[in-house]
């Protein structure tokens, strides 16, 4: 059962629309969905070949990249080799990021990024209970005692564009197979930023820097708790690793990150 937010926080007009907002618009996209199902066949969102169900084919599931142990226990990267349990990363240890510990579902390959982008840009939110469901097993570490699913926010503006937030839509799949509640107003992108796909990691990092605050009434809810960053990719970490130092800052015990995929450029050795 999804958990409210309701009963952590006082609801707020400009919430409650916008949660109305995104009710309809759910509502609307699966009824136009169900039509269209009924007179065309489920095509895999990778190779569009007809598929029973939503996803991907037998032969994409196949390419699909799904990260499992051995890795690192702070970064969760894969291993090449199993070092044991405790043994870090070199880039875990050159260059620690703010966060505790991140997971990812899956690697950023070619069936992946396809997903990603499907759910992103091409209203394909029917993939969301699939890809939200992929990533509440590999986190299933991380949800173990966690107090709140905080999703990584859009600027409203290209929010307002996009007409959802996918890291909203997947933190609430995985509130419904944890029992871990969502709460979707505590972090604010305060100012817009540049697209990273192109930037280094340096301009990654200062891209984002400065650019998201813990609201005001949100503060005292973060106090204390345990919470877990959601957002669709990881690739430099420059985006989750400023949203953690925010609310480290405005006290959160501890701050954790789960995404669908995370770019991998090679099999990480230990040290």
């Amino acid at each position: 059962m999804e958990l409210s937010t309701d009963n952590l926080f006082s609801p707020h007009p400009a919430r409650l629309l916008r949660g109305a907002w995104r009710a309809c618009r759910e509502t609307m996209s699966y009824a136009a969905r169900t039509a269209l199902d009924i007179a065309l066949p489920t095509l895999c969102v990778a190779c569009r070949e007809p598929v029973a169900g939503v996803g991907v084919c037998a032969d994409c599931w196949t390419k699909l990249s799904f990260i499992e142990r051995p890795y690192c226990p702070r970064l969760g990267t894969p291993f090449v080799y199993d070092p044991g349990s405790e043994m870090l990363s070199m880039e875990a240890i050159a260059n620690p990021p703010a966060y505790q510990r991140a997971r990812a579902a899956v690697r950023y390959d070619d069936v992946a990024k396809v997903l990603v982008h499907a759910l992103k840009y091409q209203d394909r939110t029917d993939l969301a209970p699939v890809m939200g469901r992929w990533m509440a097993r590999a986190g299933s570490g991380l949800l173990d005692g966690a107090d709140l699913l905080i999703p990584v926010p859009l600027h409203w503006r290209r929010g307002w564009s996009r007409r959802f937030n996918q890291s909203g839509m997947l933190a609430r799949v995985i509130a419904r197979h944890s029992g871990v509640p969502v709460a979707p107003d505590t972090l604010r992108r305060i100012r817009p930023t540049r697209q990273q796909v192109r930037l280094s990691r340096n301009d990654r990092a200062r891209n984002v820097q400065g650019a998201f605050k813990v609201t005001a009434e949100r503060a005292g809810h973060v106090q204390g708790r345990r919470v877990i960053l959601i957002d669709d990719v990881l690739t430099s970490g420059a985006t989750v690793d400023a949203c953690a130092r925010v609310l480290l800052r405005a006290k959160a015990a501890q701050v954790d990150v789960l995404v669908f995929a995370r770019v991998v450029d090679t099999m990480k050795a230990p040290i």
